[in-house]
């Protein structure tokens, strides 16, 4: 299954994948107008296997099929000073 990848220029980290390049007409207008003008990436093959940096290739083919559209969105920040309370908590009780 080949498919479109484009960058959004309004939010970091945020790709979202098209089963043909340059068709959006499955993507909600809301979310174009969220993502901003798509910018092209790249086409790529998703098959069995094959590694993605922050998506799984089969949610990504089981969306495509079903919505015709995937949107890939960063991790969420970690909170290190909470990161840092919890971890301190952590070793005064024990």
């Amino acid at each position: 299954m080949l498919c479109a990848i484009y960058r959004s220029p309004k939010k970091e980290g945020t790709y979202l994948y098209i089963n043909k390049k340059d068709d959006f007409s499955a993507v909600p207008e809301a979310l174009m107008t969220t993502f901003g003008t798509p910018q092209f990436v790249m086409v790529l093959k998703l098959q069995e296997g094959r590694k993605l940096a922050q998506a799984d290739v089969e949610k990504v083919k089981l969306a495509l099929v079903d919505t015709g559209f995937y949107l890939q969105v960063p991790p969420p920040v970690t909170n290190l000073l909470e990161q840092y309370k919890a971890e301190k908590a952590e070793k005064n009780q024990g």
